[in-house]
């Protein structure tokens, strides 16, 4: 028996490292259990990390004080920022890894994080005494003790590889599964369900022919994820894009009889926002081509990752449709394309602090949640170390509003809706996404990063100078004025009709104007750097409808503050009918808010609840 650890978290993927990292600088002893020390933060999937939404959770990540941004920054071979034509809310960053070295730079942050121990074994009990976890077992025998325990299994519990009709026990291609666990999680009473995500084949590069395709280079000016990084100054990588066709898509219709997904052996349920290249044809078949990214593994690796052609068809079937396609007509593969199912835990089972409901001091984050993505993982691996430190510390746990983040978003949805099939982030879940922008992601959340003791006092200072800026800014634009008889600024700005005086914050709210065009009014604008620059523009151009959402979320706050006891007795409330109290008694929401987004419970049901608390 091994003691002395305030946390054990089990499973080294993405959420577990985040988790870890997250326990140990907050002060508390942590060892981070994986079944292969060589997988550590291992990309299973695409070889990137960011994009619509997921790029806003990296940066909310980042301002709570956890690592995935500055390791992306450090081993980012392609950065571009998407949506740009688009609206502030919904622009998003996204980069390409060098999968090696993304892993390795990982373990090694958290071989030299002090009061971390990293171990290779597999767990394959918990060790549970009066209703709560006191520690965890392995399969060699060895006990490790402590008070809280965070479990980030990712694919691996019961995982299964589907390749064509084939199929064999793994966590991930060339890796065991993790056994034992899931009895045990359905003898102490929880919820266990079977999801499938799948992964495209690896291509060989030296067999494709990159002069047939379009390239898609990374913005000319990279922009870092991390408040720490100061700037990209590496050469990127281009990506290249292929499209399927409509003889793809016979070779596929053909291949179906041997397809696990349509011959009924995969049970799972996949993922609906990422679908396989054969779910796409059968679901959509008024669509004659579909686009197809191909993504360097890395700078020193040949492989190459088709996105968008995840399939669990056999080999040889792979292999016929890839070559139906521009540019890879001589292509081999390097890996093949497969599917797996594995168990999760119904996430409506845990508390927003991500602890579970039935089991004192264990907590779930990531894959086991049933949700998918690396980012969404890294999000609830953090908060998941935060809560499960404070707690050894005897702190309240910290819970993270809709309002606040997309990572408040994504734990409530998961907590007060479950998981029926693998669940994605996207920009439209967040009802407040205009003030949730990668941009102010610091100042909505480097506070509480702040509080929990995760960020550096450089990082602080940091911050905090960023917000004496804008301030200045700000300041700057409402006192600054141009006359209507300044004609050669007037006539530079394209405003000779201007009557009356006005302002700089007044001139930037036209749509033709950008605050570029006001620098030569103000040589004070031209010493901001340029994140404060958009943010000042952001703020001055969206002023409207960004208060406008700040009012919404001040009568959301109203309905969120009325708490309901955990131990309320829905069965005294006449006026509900069966199906509501079954589903606010198998939820337990903690506020009259959350009881109001869990599907079934009406308006007329929130209504008496509300006046049964009030008296």
């Amino acid at each position: 028996m091994v003691e002395g650890y305030k946390v054990i978290v089990v499973g080294a993927g993405h959420a577990g490292c985040e988790a870890a990292l997250a326990v140990a600088r907050m002060g508390c002893r942590a060892l981070l259990l994986t079944l292969n020390l060589d997988a550590v933060a291992q990309m299973s999937c695409n070889p990137a990390i960011g994009g619509l939404a997921k790029g806003h959770l990296v940066r909310e990540i980042d301002a709570l004080g956890g690592e995935m941004a500055r390791n992306i920054d450090a081993t980012g071979i392609q950065f571009r920022v998407l949506n740009t034509k688009k609206g502030p809310a919904v622009r998003a960053s996204r980069a390409q890894a060098d999968r090696d070295l993304y892993r390795a730079r990982m373990k090694r942050v958290i071989e030299d994080q002090s009061g971390l121990d990293l171990k290779q074994a597999q767990v394959v009990s918990l060790v549970v005494e009066g209703g709560r976890v006191v520690g965890v077992e392995t399969r060699d025998g060895l006990r490790f003790m402590a008070p809280a325990v965070i479990l980030t299994t990712g694919t691996f519990m019961r995982g299964l590889i589907h390749v064509g009709l084939c199929h064999y026990p793994g966590g991930r291609a060339g890796e065991p599964p993790s056994e034992g666990l899931t009895d045990q999680l359905r003898t102490l009473g929880f919820s266990v369900g079977r999801l499938k995500t799948g992964t495209p084949p690896r291509l060989d590069a030296a067999t494709i022919d990159f002069s047939k395709l379009e390239e898609q280079p990374g913005d000319l000016c990279p922009k870092p994820f991390s408040a720490d990084t100061l700037s990209i100054d590496r050469p990127q990588v281009a990506c290249h894009i292929t499209y399927t066709n409509e003889r793809t898509h016979e070779v596929i219709r053909q291949g179906l009889d041997r397809s696990p997904l349509y011959s009924g052996i995969i049970e799972g349920v996949g993922p609906r926002y990422c679908p396989s290249i054969e779910d796409k044809v059968v679901r959509f078949p008024e669509k004659d081509h579909h686009q197809v990214f191909l993504e360097p593994e890395g700078l020193t690796s040949g492989e190459v990752y088709p996105n968008g052609v995840s399939t669990s068809l056999p080999v040889d079937v792979q292999l016929a449709y890839l070559r139906t396609m521009k540019g890879l007509e001589r292509v081999e593969i390097m890996r093949p394309g497969y599917a797996i199912e594995y168990d999760y835990v119904d996430p409506i089972q845990l508390l927003p602090s991500l602890e579970t409901k039935l089991l004192r001091g264990l907590y779930h984050a990531g894959q086991i949640n049933g949700t998918s993505g690396y980012e969404e993982a890294a999000g609830q691996g953090l908060l998941a170390g935060i809560n499960a430190a404070l707690q050894v510390k005897k702190r309240k746990p910290v819970v993270i509003g809709r309002d606040q983040a997309y990572l408040g978003v994504l734990i409530d949805d998961l907590v007060s809706l479950g998981a029926k099939e693998p669940y994605r982030m996207f920009t439209s879940r967040a009802e407040y996404r205009l003030l949730l922008r990668e941009d102010n992601a610091d100042q909505r959340l480097s506070p509480l990063g702040r509080e929990v003791g995760l960020l550096t006092d450089e990082r602080w200072q940091g911050f905090t100078s960023k917000l004496s800026n804008l301030e200045r800014g700000k300041h700057c634009l409402q006192t600054k004025r141009i006359s209507p008889g300044n004609y050669n600024a007037l006539a530079r700005l394209g405003l000779q009709n201007l009557k009356n005086g006005a302002s700089l914050e007044e001139l930037l709210r036209r749509p033709e104007i950008g605050i570029g065009d006001l620098d030569f009014l103000d040589v004070e604008l031209t010493s901001f750097s340029q994140e404060v620059r958009s943010e000042l523009e952001t703020e001055v151009k969206y002023a409207g409808y960004i208060r406008r959402q700040r009012e919404q979320v001040e009568r959301f706050r109203r309905l969120e503050s009325m708490e309901i006891p955990v131990d309320f007795d829905y069965d005294a409330i006449n006026g509900f009918s069966a199906e509501v109290r079954e589903k606010l008694k198998r939820v337990v929401p903690r506020t009259i808010g959350q009881a109001g987004r869990i599907p079934g419970v009406t308006p007329a049901a929130i209504a008496i609840l509300t006046v049964f608390l009030r008296r």
